[in-house]
């Protein structure tokens, strides 16, 4: 594939972009070939159980012991002090995380036809780990909504009082779309993606995700049950994300016992110099 498109026809540049495109797709769909996919899957049904029995005890036990007491300590809705946290919490927005995720996506596909050999192969391997967190975010979010108006949960004060157990499943309605927390799911599904990729990053991922999930329950948002069922929503559907990934060896590898391990990635100097080579006139 040619690297200078600058004398080409724009229509060559289109269709490698569409090219490009394509042959990311037809990867994701692809038939899983990893020999041991299969103990990566029992591997990680034994996590998902542990993690459902998890998320379930401690729902139930933060509903009946914690959730009226906790949110009637916060404050006033509305309350003018509070807009530093309001700013904040936009950060675990789906919408905005989704769509940065996809600008990025896009961005690396147009600079995919101006690259040839190493450089592009740098560059696909940044854009698979990309790919990765996109859709741990994305079938996280998607989760979480199909969760929200099946279980139909009350948001806080919703019937002018405090009341841990206020449903209307299948409602459809904002006011009762609380469990799981969104913004939880949003926040945890992109911190678990992000370590996953990059382990260097698992501090400072936990710390952003721990904060969106405090930040909703200060607001009065949501009650802490919520922010537990969206952060261990997150988690799972990125589990789930990173075993399709790794059974089409897609960025990880998994291990004899089913554990799954990222491949080695390209490293920032690498990134820089590649982003130089696709920029260049």
């Amino acid at each position: 594939m040619a690297t200078d498109i600058s004398g080409s026809h724009p229509r060559n540049y289109v269709t490698q972009v569409g090219s490009a495109a394509w042959q990311s797709v037809t990867r994701l769909v692809r038939t899983p070939s990893h020999s041991r996919r299969a103990e990566a899957r029992r591997a990680l049904a034994l996590r998902w159980l542990g993690l459902a029995v998890l998320t379930a005890l401690t729902i139930g036990i933060l509903m009946v012991a914690a959730d009226v007491a906790a949110i009637k300590l916060m404050p006033v809705r509305g309350t003018a002090s509070l807009w530093p946290l309001r700013w904040f919490t936009e950060l675990g927005k789906s919408t905005y995380v989704l769509w940065a995720l996809a600008g990025g996506l896009i961005i690396i596909l147009l600079m995919l036809p101006r690259l040839a050999g190493i450089s592009r192969q740098v560059l696909i391997a940044f854009g698979v780990r990309v790919q990765y967190i996109f859709f741990s975010v994305l079938t996280a979010v998607l989760c979480a909504e199909l969760l929200k108006y099946i279980i139909g949960r009350s948001r806080p004060f919703v019937g002018g009082e405090a009341n841990a157990f206020y449903f209307s499943h299948f409602a459809g309605n904002p006011a009762f779309e609380s469990l799981p927390s969104g913004h939880a799911t949003t926040a945890f599904a992109l911190a678990f993606a992000v370590s996953a990729v990059w382990r260097k990053a698992t501090l400072v991922m936990l710390v952003y995700a721990v904060l969106i999930c405090i930040s909703r329950v200060i607001l009065l948002a949501h009650h802490p049950s919520d922010v537990v069922g969206g952060a261990l929503t997150g988690v799972i559907c990125a589990m789930f994300v990173r075993y399709w990934f790794a059974a089409r060896r897609l960025g990880f590898s998994i291990g004899r016992d089913g554990s799954i391990e990222p491949l080695a990635g390209p490293s920032g100097a690498s990134l820089k110099r590649v982003a130089r080579e696709a920029l260049a006139p």
